[in-house]
């Protein structure tokens, strides 16, 4: 508080009212009357705390704008910290994705090479069964054939026969006919 007192008194002593002409010490002097009201000002101003009081504000908000820096960087470092976590999420959905992709193109490689396989198959028992039926209806058609030559050669060896028998000769055949049977059945 002394040290208030003689820095003012210094600085007061030092002012240009000094300097000025006539008694300084007169309540004629604005100069003076000016001082003392600001000396009792600063009095009063001290008297009342107001300097501790003003200090005490400072330190307030100067602690309050600590605390608000404090949770501006712990802000701060959660917003990095989810960023990160964001960031490794969307790598892993990426990453799973690509997997996902990748599974799926060897599935469908998978189901084209099974279809391929099964189509070679398919294509096999069709042509076997096509060649099964050109095998069937070549026998049908050699069966056909021999049943009309049987029966052409039938009846042109009935004409033949028809043109040559005599009653005798018929009578003979037949004869040897049943004995070549009855000699095979015995």
């Amino acid at each position: 508080m002394n040290k208030l007192i003689l820095s003012t008194a210094a600085t007061l002593m030092a002012s240009p009212a000094f300097a000025a002409t006539g008694p300084f010490f007169s309540l004629r002097n604005t100069d003076f009357v000016v001082l003392l009201a600001f000396l009792l000002f600063v009095g009063i101003l001290v008297y009342m705390k107001v300097p501790g009081k003003v200090t005490g504000m400072l330190d307030a908000r100067a602690e309050q704008i600590k605390a608000e820096l404090a949770e501006a960087r712990a802000l701060r470092e959660e917003a990095k910290e989810l960023l990160g976590s964001y960031d490794r999420k969307a790598r892993e959905v990426q990453e799973q994705s690509a997997r996902i992709v990748a599974s799926a193109k060897e599935e469908a490689m998978a189901a084209a090479a099974q279809a391929k396989e099964e189509l070679k198959v398919s294509i096999a028992r069709r042509l076997a069964a096509a060649t099964d039926r050109i095998a069937s209806a070549e026998a049908a058609a050699v069966r056909e054939v021999r049943e009309k030559a049987v029966n052409v050669a039938v009846a042109a060896a009935t004409e033949v026969l028809a043109a040559q028998a005599t009653k005798e000769k018929a009578q003979s055949s037949i004869d040897d006919a049943i004995i070549q049977v009855a000699a095979r059945l015995h």
